[in-house]
């Protein structure tokens, strides 16, 4: 595809535009039986056993149903349930086979409350849609490739406000592509855009709107000062070591609990485990819904949070909530856990120094998803767009968060990498 056919490839650009409209439906369809799901099980359900919030047993017990739901998907429908989190967000060609047990896993995951986000899922099932469409439109290898990222593009533009932060999300992940990537990426751009359209038709239908992370009325930001830039870096340099901590757990749980304690158990075991810090964070004085989850609808409360007590109880609990569900076998995306994150750790800052509340967010999120994903004009665009208006002058500083996180990283990979070479020689 160095230099394609022009009509062969207007050709692929179109069916990307025809691709945008199925793959947004699905993942509306997907996003809200997610949300309704969750809906019922941890408002409805309560309130018909006479509970305001979520009891105990619940809060310990609906994850490890939710593993159990992995367990089905993983065992009986092909694909494994997806690509897991701990490999990062996926991308690529899926076999449409392995749509159902994606779906099926990504639900066991998510409306339970293990601490993944929906994003990992989405791309899948857009690819799979690509994938239908190849079915019945003749293309080659290449162009399979390329209608599969589409489908993603458009899958997951909702989630991130728009095609632009998951186009730039699959752009600098594809650098390595070199030229030939913008080849690739048009069609998806093409999809995406479309797709979006469709998102912001639906409204709020399925509670789509509640699906992509927004917090509201943050007050403006307004000047760019000395002490803000520093802040940004520390919180940077945090949030990259406890992302880290965090990754190193769940790979440890990921490389030796499947043939310690068999895949079926290390899952129930780990929905058991998540439940359980949950509900000890809500003994200690936190909200457990706080804990449980992506950390999408979590972060307008923990940016309002001024108590450094329940700042601390929610990122130690997220944290360890996090390690266990990516390391013991759930389906989900490995982004937003790792924002909510880099947020709790900016918040400190509010709650102490009395930093603004909108530099705190665009720095954390910047610092958590740089942290999380390796991608540094994506975590700093997406950081942006969090805030809108009210941050344009933060921006500067969540530059240098997801600076200071992926240097962070890249250091804190290069020690591992020494660390293991001599054990292995």
């Amino acid at each position: 595809m160095r230099d394609p056919d022009a009509l062969a490839y207007l050709r692929l650009v179109a069916l990307g535009a025809v691709i945008g409209i199925p793959a947004a439906l699905l993942a509306a369809v997907f996003l809200a039986l997610v949300h309704d799901l969750e809906h019922w099980l941890w408002t409805d359900l309560p309130s018909g056993l006479g509970h305001s919030s979520p009891p105990w047993y619940l809060v310990i017990g609906l994850p490890a149903v939710g593993a159990c739901v992995v367990v089905v998907a993983r065992r009986f429908l092909p694909g494994d349930g997806g690509h897991s989190p701990i490999q990062g967000i996926g991308g690529g060609a899926v076999p449409v086979l392995n749509g159902p047990g994606i779906a099926l896993a990504a639900i066991g995951t998510l409306s339970f409350g293990a601490v993944l986000g929906p994003e990992a899922p989405l791309i899948a099932l857009g690819a799979v849609v690509g994938g239908v469409v190849t079915l019945f439109a003749r293309v080659d290898e290449k162009g399979q490739a390329v209608l599969a990222t589409a489908g993603s593009f458009s899958a997951i533009s909702a989630l991130f406000g728009g095609p632009i932060v998951g186009g730039m999300m699959l752009t600098e992940s594809g650098l390595a592509m070199g030229t030939q990537l913008m080849v690739v990426l048009l069609p998806g751009f093409v999809a995406a855009a479309i797709g979006y359209v469709l998102f912001t038709g639906l409204g709020d239908w399925g509670g789509l709107s509640s699906q992509s992370l927004a917090v509201p009325d943050l007050p403006a930001y307004t000047g760019t000062h000395v002490y803000d830039l520093v802040v940004g870096v520390v919180v940077g340099v945090v949030a990259a070591v406890i992302v880290a901590g965090v990754r190193r757990s769940a790979e440890r749980l990921f490389d030796e609990g499947p043939a310690r304690f068999g895949m079926p158990l290390l899952l129930v075991g780990g929905g058991l485990a998540v439940g359980l810090v949950a509900q000890t964070a809500d003994w200690l004085g936190a909200d457990s819904q706080d804990v449980l989850f992506s950390g999408q609808s979590g972060v307008p409360a923990i940016a309002a949070t001024e108590s450094t007590k329940i700042l601390l109880i929610l990122l130690v609990a997220k944290a360890i909530g996090y390690a266990i569900s990516l390391g013991c076998g759930f389906r989900g995306g490995p982004v937003f856990p790792a924002i909510f994150l880099g947020i709790a750790v900016a918040e400190f800052a509010h709650t102490w120094f009395d930093v603004s509340p909108t530099l705190g967010v665009a720095v954390g999120a910047a610092a958590g998803m740089a942290a999380g994903t390796r991608l540094l004009i994506t975590s700093t665009l997406f950081a942006g767009l969090l805030v809108g208006s009210a941050g344009f002058d933060a921006i500067p500083a969540a530059v240098l968060a997801a600076s200071a996180a992926w240097l962070t990283m890249q250091a804190l990979d290069r020690r591992s990498t020494a660390e293991v070479a001599p054990a292995v020689s």
